[in-house]
């Protein structure tokens, strides 16, 4: 399996297994009990291999068979994408995005990643609006695939290049480039390396794309062009994600430079581009709360009171689902930069659950949710990196017992308390890990 680099993805909270709402145990079978009947395993061949083909009425598989035919089908995938026909390789780029996506195929793709790289690089430097895209989400589900090991990184540095330019392009289609803004963040977090050149180099690429919207010496913010504000937004939750990664000092002059601009852009024109700098905010000052408990807002109480108008904006001509959207999210991004306040959500996944209780914890999240959508759920069950990212240790299968037990809201309780005490502890053990090289 590809090597994780330690250090760079913590956990703030582990994953709760076999957890649900208001469900009490149907057994008295203590941690200890449920703990010894799970069987931890790292293959992701599994996951590839119980492949149920269509057609075949329901009957089982074997699985061998099953794992034969799937892979002779990627492969077929993998040689669309250098036919001369651009419909079919983006067909192809469609059905590996698809399979990257729901399934585990690290080692599978080990062995093929030079040349789906190369396919893909073609893809971005020759083709058209729709292909580039495509290609650049591909490309950041490859590197998840592989696991952020030097795989991974051989591969960010072949293909960075190319995401880059197409990205700084202005005379590219907005959805390439706000594709290749997202690649270029995901595939920096699970790959960078360790001495943090990429990463700084990755966090000023997204910076120059993003603050072009930033207000002018008077104060005023600039016209968007068409699709700008899209391509702003894409770029911001990129840099966020990465600003994740910063040592302490790193995160003070980012702090300083950033904050009081994306304040002023909470007045911007597009929903969207001010609800990606409302979670940024609340980001930063989470992180710069993490280095500095006495960590205060400049002009908190102007900042506020935008934050308030937002949370209860009714201009009725804005659209009812987009002034409800942003109300959600400002009451939130509100109540914490008052109180400290963060709504807790819950995401389960066969058994087990993933807490996202901080602002950290919910980009890093969204982020993945963005690349694979709804696969996102099976790669925390399966991936190794992400489980890795979000503390869950590794894959775990159970067996018929496990499976018919219940935790007790009273167990749950346990977990959750000690598992929020240790919290700020993780976070700060993290941190202390990572060179302060920057």
């Amino acid at each position: 399996m590809p090597r994780i680099k330690k250090g760079k993805r913590g956990s703030n909270r582990p994953g709760n297994l076999g957890v649900k709402n208001g469900v009490k145990a149907e057994s008295g079978a203590s941690d200890d009990e449920l703990n010894s009947d799970v069987v931890s395993h790292y293959s992701s061949a599994r996951t590839s291999a119980s492949v149920v083909e269509e057609g075949t009425g329901g009957e089982q598989v074997d699985e061998q068979t099953a794992q034969e035919e799937t892979e002779d089908k990627l492969k077929q995938c993998i040689d669309n994408l250098m036919d001369k026909s651009a419909k079919t390789r983006l067909a192809g780029l469609e059905s590996l995005r698809q399979a990257f996506s729901s399934r585990v195929l690290c080692d599978f793709l080990s062995e093929r990643r030079l040349t789906i790289s190369d396919c893909l690089e073609r893809s971005l430097k020759k083709s058209s609006a729709e292909e580039q895209a495509a290609a650049a989400t591909v490309f950041a589900l490859l590197c998840i695939q592989l696991g952020g090991g030097d795989e991974a990184e051989e591969g960010f540095k072949m293909l960075r290049p190319v995401l880059t330019s197409l990205l700084m392009d202005t005379s590219a289609s907005i959805a390439a480039r706000q594709s290749c803004a997202r690649a270029l963040g995901m595939c920096c977090y699970v790959s960078a390396a360790e001495d943090g050149e990429d990463l700084v180099k990755s966090l000023a690429l997204l910076e120059s794309v993003f603050m072009s919207s930033y207000a002018n010496r008077e104060g005023a913010l600039p016209t968007a062009k068409p699709g700008g504000p899209g391509l702003h937004g894409a770029a911001l939750q990129a840099w966020a994600l990465l600003v994740t990664l910063c040592p302490p000092s790193k995160l003070t002059l980012l702090l300083d430079q950033h904050l009081p601009k994306l304040q002023e852009c909470l007045q911007s024109n597009d929903v969207n581009y001010r609800i990606a700098v409302g979670e940024t905010i609340a980001l930063l000052v989470e992180l710069g709360r993490d280095v500095d408990e006495q960590f205060e807002v400049e002009d908190s109480e102007g900042l506020c009171q935008c934050l308030k108008s937002l949370a209860t904006d009714g201009n009725k001509h804005r659209a009812k689902n987009d002034r409800r959207k942003q109300r959600s999210i400002f009451r939130e991004v509100l109540h914490y930069i008052e109180n400290e306040d963060f709504t807790e959500e819950t995401i389960r996944f066969g058994v087990e659950s993933v807490y996202i209780d901080s602002w950290v914890r919910r980009r890093i999240y969204d982020a993945f949710k963005e690349i694979m959508e709804s696969g996102v759920r099976h790669h925390l069950q399966f991936n190794s990196l992400l489980r890795d990212i979000f503390g869950l240790g590794p894959p775990l299968i159970l067996d018929t017992a496990v499976r018919g037990n219940k935790i007790s809201r009273f167990e749950k309780h346990l977990f959750n308390s000690a598992a929020f005490k240790a919290r700020t502890k993780q976070r700060s053990k993290v941190r202390d890990k990572r060179a302060d090289v920057m």
